[in-house]
């Protein structure tokens, strides 16, 4: 699967600071919203409208848009592992070997492509 068939999905989480108009994560998160996607924001740090784990969020998610530090990334990955998301696409920036190598391990798609682009 490439990124343009993955954006298709539905319901997506945006991780990141998507609070911060000026970074990728926030332009993304209003993308996916403004392309009738169901979309929040995740980061550790919560805030208002973003929940703080994968967890928590109210829906059943399709895939994941990671666009945060790959340290921070590798731990969202796998609490998703463990609620049974198998879809990611990773921004560039995002990536690291370990979290490709996870996913792989895991039967996790992980892409590599840019959202907004894709949108």
């Amino acid at each position: 699967m490439e990124a343009k068939e993955l954006i298709k999905e539905k319901n997506w989480i945006v991780i990141g600071d998507v609070t911060n108009s000026t970074k990728y994560a926030y332009k993304i998160l209003e993308k996916f919203k403004l392309k009738g996607h169901t979309v929040v924001g995740v980061h550790p740090k919560g805030g208002d409208g973003v929940y703080k784990t994968l967890k928590e969020v109210p829906y059943k998610i399709d895939s994941i848009d990671l666009c945060i530090n790959p340290k921070l990334g590798l731990e969202f990955i796998k609490e998703a592992k463990e609620i049974g998301i198998t879809k990611v696409l990773i921004q560039p920036g995002a990536e690291s070997i370990e979290i490709i190598n996870y996913c792989n391990e895991n039967n996790i798609m992980a892409i590599r492509g840019c959202a907004l682009v894709e949108l």
